[in-house]
């Protein structure tokens, strides 16, 4: 089983323990996962599994969405309602403030990540050091907020969003509440989408089934395939780079045989070709 799986994670569960669970489900031992999901989150999870937890690189830089709850009023340490209480503030807003507090985050802005986040500094996990009440220094990163629809709700805000990869929504939360005077923390999330994968298209842990598995191969559908002949076949099986001589290709490419098998998929590095994965 080489391939991926689209998971509908439910809340409550660790993304390890995602992973965990499929390895028991199918009894396989490379299981891996594209991007963590908070334990209260619910949705979209693609799972790696067999040669193809090598691939985690082809979902990094792909955009996400999300549904979820903001609520107004109170500050909590992780910026979400499953963490400590901080301060609470009277809300006092109207439908023109919480329009701007949402158009100042579009089309991007420099967001500061959350404290209770994966992020390193100095090799120490931000997380790790929010446990000890120690905070680390960390550095506020240009996002994109492609797409930010909204209903309020007494102090809620429902909303419905589309934003480029390493958004914290946690943080979104926390930053319109301080665009309102107030505090804001995320109460609810479900991932919807990431990339061209839809929440609607996966399955339960429970539901899941072997041939559901996305096969490794149709991740490489629209990517460019160039043939060689035997002799080079070997070559590329022994991790040979190419260079002008096979391809003048300008992006990744796949290695096929001459009967169409695919052996390698190759990227471009300092003027030739070297292998990234094999099939």
């Amino acid at each position: 089983m080489d391939g991926i799986f689209l998971i509908d994670k439910p809340s409550g569960l660790t993304s390890h323990d995602v992973v965990y669970r499929i390895r028991r489900k199918f009894n396989i031992k490379k299981v891996g996962h594209t991007g963590t999901l908070d334990p209260f989150a619910t949705g979209l999870m693609i799972i790696l599994v067999g040669k193809a937890t090598k691939l985690a690189f082809l979902f990094d830089d792909l955009d996400k969405g999300y549904k979820g709850n903001i609520i107004l009023g109170k500050s909590y340490d992780t910026d979400d309602t499953t963490g400590t209480v901080l301060e609470t503030s009277k809300v006092d807003m109207n439908t023109d403030m919480i329009k701007k507090a949402i158009n100042d985050l579009q089309p991007s802005y420099m967001q500061l990540p959350p404290s209770y986040s994966a992020i390193k500094v100095n090799g120490i996990k931000s997380y790790h050091a929010a446990r000890q009440g120690k905070n680390l220094a960390l550095e506020p990163r240009l996002v994109n907020i492609y797409s930010f629809t909204y209903e309020i709700v007494n102090e809620s805000i429902l909303f419905d969003t589309h934003v480029s990869k390493g958004t914290y929504i946690r943080s979104i939360a926390r930053d319109i509440g301080s665009s309102l005077d107030t505090f804001g923390a995320l109460e609810s999330l479900r991932r919807t989408i990431i990339g061209s994968y839809q929440v609607s298209a996966a399955k339960t842990i429970e539901d899941i089934e072997s041939d559901d598995l996305i096969d490794h191969k149709l991740l490489f559908e629209y990517t460019p395939k160039i043939e060689l002949n035997d002799y080079m076949v070997k070559l590329v099986h022994n991790g040979v780079a190419l260079d002008h001589r096979q391809t003048n290709i300008e992006e990744p490419f796949i290695v096929t045989d001459q009967l169409g098998n695919y052996i390698a998929y190759y990227v471009p590095k300092d003027n030739e070709y070297k292998v990234k994965y094999y099939f």
